[in-house]
């Protein structure tokens, strides 16, 4: 069994026992969260198609850790100007463990 949740603005394909890295939530490491806009659930042959959610289904996950991604670089570079910016950024992120999948 597995479903397609969006969370925060980013969608992802789960099965219960998987851990993913959504974008930072405010929620207490060790408490539930609750995703209710469940796009799709697929179990065996049974699929779920929601219009654009699938009604009463909801996904329930435990918080892991927050932590920061890998450093992205954005480089801009003017040629013949002595011009050029290098900066940096590490995206905020969350640990989610799938607990649960009801629909």
């Amino acid at each position: 069994m597995y479903a397609v949740v969006d969370v925060g603005a980013f969608q992802f394909k789960v099965k219960e026992g998987d851990v993913i890295d959504a974008p930072s939530l405010e929620a207490e490491v060790g408490k539930s969260y609750e995703a209710d806009k469940v796009l799709l659930i697929a179990d065996g042959d049974k699929v779920q198609i929601g219009d654009p959610v699938v009604k009463g289904a909801k996904v329930t996950f435990e918080v892991v850790r927050h932590l920061r991604d890998e450093k992205d670089i954005s480089f801009k570079f003017r040629r013949r100007k002595d011009s050029q910016k290098k900066i940096g950024h590490r995206q905020e992120l969350t640990a989610l463990k799938v607990v649960k999948i009801a629909g």
